[in-house]
């Protein structure tokens, strides 16, 4: 069962806004980190956190020397080690080891800090073992932060737990449960807005 919630409180509005700027920071970070190799930086998303991918190179392999084969969407990472081809020269791979540490430098120079997602749920005050077992989405709009959680949180519930001594799953500031229909409003104009 999904529950829907929206807060107009600012610290609740503020740090949701403060997530999606760290992750646009992201988005340009990875931006410049593709401009460097030649390549995209594909998006990535884990349980709890979003990160800069794989540089989407061709399928050559030249590249196989430093990046791994592409994925199935054709994103290569970078390499530990080079690959140095049999019966290499020895100057040849000196030469490939030097290029191989100057690309390592250069990818942990730029490489963009993940943005833990968690933290920012930790923030609002949910308990983020209910968030990975059940699941949730929040997004800003007009001052509003709006919520889509697969459990219920309940301020009086909340409180009576926390006194006693008992997990709760956490209660969002100013937050107020809404119908379906509205989140729907919401999440379409919010997409609207991004376009």
């Amino acid at each position: 069962m999904q529950h829907h919630y929206k807060s107009t409180a600012p610290a609740t509005v503020a740090i949701v806004q403060e997530l999606y700027q760290a992750k646009a920071e992201l988005r340009a970070k990875s931006a410049k980190l593709g401009e460097l190799f030649g390549g995209p930086v594909a998006p990535m998303a884990s349980i709890t956190c979003n990160y800069a991918g794989g540089v989407k190179l061709s399928a050559d392999k030249a590249h196989d020397v430093h990046w791994r084969r592409p994925d199935e969407w054709g994103y290569r990472d970078l390499r530990t080690k080079p690959l140095l081809p049999k019966g290499t020269e020895k100057k040849d791979r000196a030469a490939i080891r030097e290029e191989h540490e100057r690309l390592l430098t250069l990818w942990r120079e730029n490489y963009p800090p993940r943005v833990d997602v968690h933290s920012y749920w930790g923030r609002l005050g949910v308990n983020t073992g209910n968030l990975l077992l059940c699941g949730g989405v929040l997004f800003e709009h007009q001052a509003t932060a709006y919520f889509l959680l697969g459990f219920q949180i309940d301020e009086a519930d909340h409180l009576a737990k926390v006194a006693a001594g008992q997990p709760t799953s956490g209660w969002i500031e100013g937050a107020v449960e809404i119908l379906p229909s509205e989140y729907s409003a919401a999440v379409s104009a919010f997409e609207g807005a991004k376009a």
